[in-house]
């Protein structure tokens, strides 16, 4: 492995950029968990319960495509290696949770809120394709270490 590796410029704005878009993610995560009423008040309580109402594996891929791509992000500026397995972890979370909200529970999903988060969901997926990807490119490399 050779150590000196320049770190290109744009290791940092997409790390920088990922680490915002995915704190997002955390904080809805949290304050969702949380039942911050505040925070979910725009919500009816039939869409709250709905949230409420993950079974235990949905919860658990929901943190791991929350919680791996929030870690990827710091691994990546950290020019850690293991922001590959961290990406490729929130992807496997996404699918996870996605299997869920749109395969066992489509149809009620649909009905409360519409089809927002099936678009929501595609454009969160691509997004961690696409670090998934430049986090490999970066380790093919030599950037991440």
């Amino acid at each position: 492995m050779n150590m000196n590796v320049k770190t290109p410029w744009h290791l940092w704005a997409v790390g920088g950029v990922s680490l915002l878009w995915n704190a997002f993610g955390a904080v809805d995560y949290t304050m969702t968990k949380l039942k911050n009423m505040s925070y979910l008040a725009g919500m009816t309580p039939e869409q709250q319960a709905f949230l409420f109402g993950f079974p235990l594996w949905a919860n658990v891929g929901w943190a791991l495509g929350v919680w791996g791509s929030l870690i990827g992000s710091l691994l990546l500026l950290a020019r850690s290696r293991h922001a590959v397995a961290a990406f490729a972890i929130s992807l496997l979370g996404l699918a996870i949770n996605s299997a869920y909200q749109f395969g066992v529970k489509g149809a009620e999903l649909q009905q409360l809120f519409g089809i927002g988060p099936m678009i929501f969901t595609a454009v969160i997926a691509a997004i961690i394709i696409a670090l998934l990807l430049y986090a490999r490119a970066m380790a093919a490399k030599g950037v991440l270490r």
